[in-house]
C-alpha cells in the first residue's frame, strides 16, 4: 500500500475535526468550554459517548482477548448496563439539583473542602493515567502501520498526535467535543461492521454456519462460574456495575457532556439509550474477536492478542478494508484523549485553581485555561513515553487496575455523602483516602490468605470504596472540635 496514503487520510481526518472545532468554538467563553452552555442535544451526547466509553482499548484489545477468554468480558458489560441506571437515576439528579460545572463540587457541599480537593485529585490522577494508557496503545498501532513506513519515530508520532488534539480542543471545549465525538463514533462503528462482514465473506460461511463453528471452538462462551478466578461471573457483573458508577457517574469527563444537556429528563434519556446501545456494540466487538480468533486458528496464525486484529486485517483482507480499519482506529483514539484533556482542564481550573470561588476576569480565566490545557497535553506525552518504556502488562488489565485503586476512594466519598447524613472530620479525610487503596494493595498481594488460589478481579474497586466508606463512617463519631469539618447542609 502506498506509504503516503494512510498519513494523508490521517491529516484529512484531522482537517475535518479542526473544521468542526472552528465552527463550534466561535464566541466560546471559559464557561462554555466547561459546560457547553447547557445546549448539547441529548441524542448527540448519547451517540458520542459510545466512542468515549469504548476507545482504542475496546477497538484493539477486546477482540484480541477473545482468543484466551471467549466472551467472558461480556459479563462485565452486563454489569456496566446495570450501573448506568444508577448513574441516570441517582447521580444525575444530584448534579442537576446543584447545577454543578464540576461534579466534585458536591463533595464540598456535603463533606467540605478537603473531600472536594481529594476527590478532584483522584479523578485527575486516574483519568490522566487511564487516558494515556489508551493513547499509548493506539499510537503503537498507528506507529506500526502509518508513521513507521514514512520514517517517523515513536516520539515524533506521539508529539504529532498530541498537537493535533490540542489544535481542535484548545478553544471550544465541551461544545466541540460533543460534535467531534459523534463523528468519530460513527467512523469507529462503520469500521467495526465492515471488518465483521468482510471476514465472514472471506471465510465463505453463512452466518448460521459461522456461528456454529465459533460455538464448536468455544469462542462464544459468556459465563465463568469458578469463584476463585478473576473472571467469575459475579465478580465481573458486580465489579462492572461499580466500574460504571465510578468511571462514568463519578468521572468529570463522562459527566461533563451529560450535564451539558439542558434538562435532567433529557440527560437521563441519553444515559438509558446509551446503556442499551452499548450492550449491542460490545457484542459486535466480541463477535469480531471470535471471528478473528477462528480465522487465526484455521490458518495456523500465531499473534499476540493486541496484534490479532490489525495484523489479520492488514495481511489477509483487501486494502480498502485496512484503510477503513485505520480510520476506525483513529476514531477510537481521538475521543479517548480529547475528552480527557478537556475534562482534566475543567477539573483543574474549577476544582484546584478555583474558578468558581475566585472572582477572576474572563481574560485571566481564558489565559489560565489555555496554560492548563497545554500542560496536560505535555503530561500526556511524557506518560506515553513512560508506558513505551514500561510495556510489560496487558493494557486492558492495567486500565482496570488503575481504576480499582484510584476510583475506589471517589466511590467511598460519594457513597458516604449520599447514603448518610454524617460528617467526617476534615483532618481525617486525606489519611482515609490514602489508607483505603493501600489496604487494598496489601490485600491483593496476600490473596491466598483470603482463599487458597483466589484471584482478585474487578471487585477490588468495590472493596476499595467499601474501605473508604467504613473509615469515613468510623471517623464521623469523632467530635473533637479541632477536627471539625466545615460543610454546607444539603
Amino acid at each position: 500500500m502506498n506509504n503516503v496514503l494512510l498519513p494523508l487520510i490521517l491529516f484529512l481526518y484531522f482537517g475535518l475535526l479542526f473544521a468542526i472545532a472552528y465552527f463550534t468554538s466561535k464566541n466560546a467563553s471559559s464557561h462554555s468550554f466547561f459546560t457547553g452552555d447547557k445546549k448539547s442535544p441529548w441524542y448527540l451526547v448519547a451517540f458520542g459517548m459510545i466512542g468515549t466509553s469504548l476507545s482504542g482499548v475496546t477497538f484493539v484489545s477486546v477482540p484480541g482477548a477473545v482468543s484466551t477468554s471467549a466472551w467472558h468480558y461480556y459479563q462485565l458489560v452486563l454489569g456496566f448496563f446495570a450501573g448506568y441506571f444508577v448513574v441516570a437515576y441517582v447521580l444525575l439528579p444530584l448534579y442537576y439539583k446543584h447545577q454543578l460545572s464540576s461534579i466534585y463540587r458536591y463533595l464540598e457541599l456535603r463533606l467540605g473542602l478537603r473531600a472536594y480537593q481529594w476527590g478532584a485529585g483522584y479523578f485527575i490522577l486516574s483519568r490522566t493515567l487511564g487516558a494515556t494508557v489508551r493513547l499509548y496503545l493506539v499510537i503503537n498501532v498507528l506507529q506500526l502501520f502509518v508513521f513507521e513506513p514514512i520514517g517517523l519515530q515513536f516520539w515524533q508520532a506521539t508529539l504529532l498526535i498530541i498537537l493535533m488534539i490540542l489544535a481542535y480542543t484548545l478553544k471550544g471545549g465541551v461544545k466541540t467535543i460533543v460534535w467531534t465525538d459523534t463523528l468519530q463514533t460513527f467512523f469507529m462503528l462503520l469500521a467495526l461492521v465492515v471488518c465483521i462482514v468482510t471476514l465472514q465473506q472471506q471465510m465463505n460461511f453463512s452466518w448460521s454456519s459461522l456461528w456454529k463453528e465459533l460455538q464448536d471452538q468455544q469462542l462464544t462462551q459468556v459465563f465463568s462460574w469458578n469463584p476463585s478466578k478473576g473472571d467469575y461471573f459475579w465478580k465481573h457483573f458486580i465489579g462492572g456495575a461499580f466500574i460504571t458508577i465510578a468511571m462514568t457517574g463519578l468521572d468529570q469527563e463522562m459527566m461533563q457532556k451529560n450535564i451539558s444537556v439542558k434538562t435532567l429528563k433529557d440527560a437521563q434519556k441519553n444515559m438509558v439509550v446509551f446503556s442499551f446501545t452499548l450492550l449491542f456494540v460490545n457484542a459486535l466487538f466480541l463477535l469480531l474477536g471470535s471471528i478473528l480468533s477462528y480465522f487465526a486458528f484455521k490458518n495456523g496464525l500465531d499473534f499476540t492478542p493486541d496484534d490479532l486484529f490489525p495484523k489479520i486485517i492488514q495481511t489477509y483482507l483487501p486494502g480498502g478494508v485496512f484503510i477503513i480499519f485505520i480510520i476506525g482506529l483513529i476514531s477510537a483514539l481521538f475521543p479517548s484523549v480529547d475528552g480527557a484533556i478537556t475534562a482534566l482542564t475543567a477539573s483543574f481550573c474549577i476544582d484546584i485553581i478555583g474558578f468558581e470561588r475566585r472572582n477572576l476576569p474572563e481574560q485571566e480565566r481564558m489565559r489560565l485555561k489555555k496554560i492548563v490545557h497545554i500542560g496536560f497535553a505535555i503530561l500526556f506525552m511524557l506518560l506515553v513515553f513512560f508506558f513505551k518504556w514500561y510495556d510489560d502488562k496487558s493494557i486492558v488489565k492495567l486500565i482496570f487496575l488503575i481504576a480499582g485503586y484510584t476510583y475506589g476512594p471517589l466511590l467511598g466519598l460519594f457513597a458516604f455523602g449520599i447514603l448518610t447524613k454524617r460528617k467526617a472530620p476534615a483532618l481525617f479525610i486525606p489519611w482515609i483516602v490514602i489508607l483505603a487503596p493501600l489496604s487494598c494493595y496489601v490485600l491483593s498481594e496476600n490473596a491466598d490468605l483470603v482463599w487458597k488460589g483466589y484471584e482478585f478481579g474487578n471487585e477490588m474497586l468495590l472493596i476499595n470504596g467499601l474501605f473508604t466508606f467504613i473509615l469515613l463512617f468510623i471517623s464521623s463519631f469523632v467530635t473533637n472540635s479541632n477536627a471539625s469539618n466545615e460543610t454546607s447542609p444539603i
